[in-house]
């Protein structure tokens, strides 16, 4: 008789890697991989911001293990000041005083996994329109009988205007 498969539909991604991830993270020495997958909760956004953890080492003879975290140098030390919550917060994540030390490792930002510095574009400098480009824009927009479309007509006639302002000056 031939076998019956069980028809249950599609299984979730993490699922279907759960076992790939353990493996992986027991090989860094990560018993609990949910130390790598949920960082950011464990730590706290800020500290996870700063810092990714890296290996965990278990010494000889001795209980309790040590928590390897990669972080850059100028932050290094604000992040050393909070190492014995970030320690409480680690072994609460395993249930019982599995890490007994935290160890830093210092790098530039280029050494995480992905960048982690956030740069926003400078501000534009708004330069106010000449009369003359207004007076020309507020004809555009009369020639218009819906308001909407006269508004962003004149704005248009503005843009248009400063561009060519600004290839004039250029050269």
């Amino acid at each position: 008789m031939p076998q019956r498969r069980r028809r249950r539909g599609f299984e979730a991604a993490a699922s279907l890697l759960a076992d790939r991830v353990q493996k992986a993270a027991e090989g860094r020495g990560f018993a609990v991989s949910r130390l790598l997958t949920h960082w950011p909760e464990i730590a706290g956004d800020r500290l996870a911001a700063m810092t990714r953890p890296v290996r965990i080492s278990h010494s000889r003879g001795a209980f309790g293990a040590t928590l390897t975290l990669l972080t850059t140098g100028p932050v290094a030390p604000m992040v050393e000041m909070q190492l014995p919550q970030l320690r409480d917060r680690v072994n609460a994540c395993y249930g019982y005083n599995a890490i007994q030390k935290i160890v830093l490792t210092q790098t530039s930002a280029s050494g995480f996994a992905e960048g982690q510095a956030q740069f926003a574009p400078a501000p534009r400098r708004e330069v106010p329109p000449d009369s003359k480009a207004t007076a020309r824009a507020n004809d555009v927009a009369a020639q218009f009988d819906d308001p909407t479309l006269a508004e962003a007509m004149a704005r248009l006639a503005l843009n248009l205007s400063s561009r060519k302002n600004r290839k004039d000056n250029s050269c």
